[in-house]
């Protein structure tokens, strides 16, 4: 006997995302894996770490250069993030 009230397991997990205040969150987490995919092989390869906090995604690099080259195009950067997440989850950038 199926009951009324059913729901998938989709909705259920969407309802306790929202109701744990996790979307944020996992968009943040998700932007941090997909580092590799908007920087490319080669730029990721040189980032140690990187990770949002309060609005400010802060990565860690290994080279001057791309440093440098990653401050020429911070404002792209921030815009492509967001672009990405859906909402503004980047205000500033801050490379180490």
């Amino acid at each position: 006997m199926r009951r009324k009230n059913t729901q998938s397991l989709g909705e259920v997990l969407n309802e306790y995302i929202e109701a744990m205040h996790l979307r944020r969150k996992l968009k943040e987490s998700r932007i941090e894996k997909d580092w590799k995919e908007l920087l490319g092989n080669n730029a990721a390869s040189l980032t140690r770490k990187v990770y949002i906090k309060n609005g400010v995604l802060y990565a860690y690099l290994d080279s001057s250069v791309l440093r440098n080259e990653l401050l020429m195009m911070r404002e792209t950067l921030i815009r492509r993030i967001n672009e990405k997440a859906g909402e503004e989850l980047v205000t500033r950038i801050v490379l180490k």
